[in-house]
């Protein structure tokens, strides 16, 4: 509502920084020209390798990619840790993981090295998905005492120890309502919805005969009670019991199934009886599938009384998806910032260049102007004590006109009508002034500002 959260996303997509889930290390992606130049800083002399690592901690036995190396015009691999020629690498133990690096190039640390080392690593960028490592050779010479040492650059961001990716940072990627950056696993909601055994069963005190089991209870058909009986019959257990007596396994077993176990389903109708094996899906598992299978709204609807929500383990209640949450400025990501109050944010955003160095500086200083005027605006109308993350619909009337106050500010219009109604309804007396300041902030923008009110001195003012 107030757009804050915009400008955030854009803040984040152009000065963030992707930190390693595996290693907590910051992962940073290069331009080939930044990596001629990281080595051409080393010292005249210095004698390295260029490799690309094509395989790192796979199983495999990789005959076919070496003959296709060869093929490609490469001589020399690194294969875990030793020098080989191609034509003299031993067999690989196709169960064992492997690390496999190609000689790229061997280099001299010299001034007229720049355009052969740039299209090296090129290659070498090419060959291992925007990876390359250059290495210290061990021959004696200039740099042998830091023999296999190894600078890394990745031309993406990606982390050399597990792999983590990260394709693009955009400003979509920090956005729940898109599919590039919401949480696959609660499609950005945050929470996900589960059948509760407390609302499957909210009477522990009823035995299953008088109808323990809310979802089967409403149905008259004889399918479910017969369900249960044979339950019973092979579990051994007594369906007049009430659920608490009933054992904690036998719970288990009704609610979520019998796993593997085949259980004889006995049914019968007016005609015939029939017998069925198989495992039980548990009563949970069955409106589950009911859920799922149906097309009619009316199900759905009764079914969801059953079920609760709970924060989605995979991002925490963030609704972002893991690449968008590693992304830190000063140590923070983007969902830690949204879920403080709105007087923490602006404290900490008035802050934040502090913290950045020039060059991030120049980047962000135009966003966070706009960041930092928005939330001083929320300040200003008394609306401090609520946070980015919190739902609109879940606001006072109040709450929400001041919000929208605050938006208007913040966009800068003129030659507007703005017609308030009772603006400082449930502000303390110390927020009146400041709202007053930005009802006076509206009309001296070039705006007219019609006031509906109670308060003898908003009248005053």
């Amino acid at each position: 509502m107030t757009e804050v959260y915009d400008y955030m996303r854009l803040l984040f997509a152009r000065i963030g920084v992707p930190y390693s889930p595996a290693t907590g290390l910051p992962i940073e992606s290069q331009t080939i020209s930044q990596m001629v130049d990281k080595v051409m800083t080393l010292d005249e002399g210095t004698r390295l390798f260029l490799l690309a690592p094509i395989v790192r901690g796979r199983k495999g036995e990789y005959r076919k990619e070496f003959s296709e190396l060869q093929r490609q015009g490469f001589q020399r691999v690194k294969v875990d840790g030793e020098f080989y020629e191609i034509d003299d690498i031993p067999a690989l133990d196709k169960k064992i993981k492997h690390n496999i690096e190609v000689v790229v190039d061997r280099l001299v640390v010299r001034p007229d090295l720049e355009t052969r080392l740039a299209d090296s690593m090129e290659t070498a960028l090419d060959l291992a998905d925007g990876l390359a490592f250059v290495e210290y050779a061990n021959d004696g010479k200039k740099g042998g005492d830091q023999a296999g040492e190894r600078i890394l650059f990745s031309a993406k961001f990606a982390c050399p120890v597990s792999g983590f990716t990260i394709e693009e940072i955009e400003p979509r990627l920090f956005s729940f309502n898109n599919p590039f950056g919401a949480c696959p696993a609660c499609d950005g909601l945050g929470k996900k919805l589960y059948f509760d055994p407390n609302l499957v069963v909210p009477d522990i005190t009823k035995s299953l005969n008088d109808g323990a089991l809310a979802p089967w209870s409403k149905s008259n058909a004889p399918y479910y009670s017969q369900t249960l009986k044979s339950l019973a019959k092979h579990f051994k257990f007594k369906t007049n019991h009430p659920w608490e007596k009933l054992d904690k396994k036998v719970q288990d077993i009704i609610l979520h199934g019998s796993g593997n176990e085949i259980v004889e389903m006995v049914y019968s109708d007016d005609r015939r009886e029939y017998k069925i094996e198989k495992p039980f899906e548990g009563v949970i598992g069955n409106i589950e599938r009911r859920w799922r299978e149906t097309e009619s709204n009316m199900i759905r609807e009764d079914l969801g009384k059953y079920q609760s929500a709970s924060e989605c383990e995979s991002c925490k209640g963030y609704r972002l998806k893991t690449e968008a949450l590693v992304i830190r400025i000063n140590d923070k990501h983007i969902g830690q910032i949204t879920e403080v109050s709105v007087a923490e944010s602006f404290a900490w955003f008035k802050d934040l260049p502090n913290h950045l160095n020039d060059k991030d500086n120049e980047i962000a200083y135009r966003v966070l102007k706009e960041i930092t005027e928005r939330l001083g605006f929320l300040n200003n109308v008394g609306l401090n004590y609520l946070s980015l993350s919190r739902k609109s619909g879940t606001l006072s009337g109040g709450e929400s006109q001041r919000i929208r106050l605050a938006s208007q500010i913040g966009s800068g219009l003129t030659g507007v009508l703005y017609v308030l109604d009772e603006p400082s309804i449930g502000l303390h007396q110390r927020d009146n002034g400041r709202l007053l300041e930005t009802l006076f902030n509206l009309r001296d923008m070039g705006n007219t500002v019609l006031v509906v009110e109670h308060d003898e001195d908003a009248i005053r003012h």
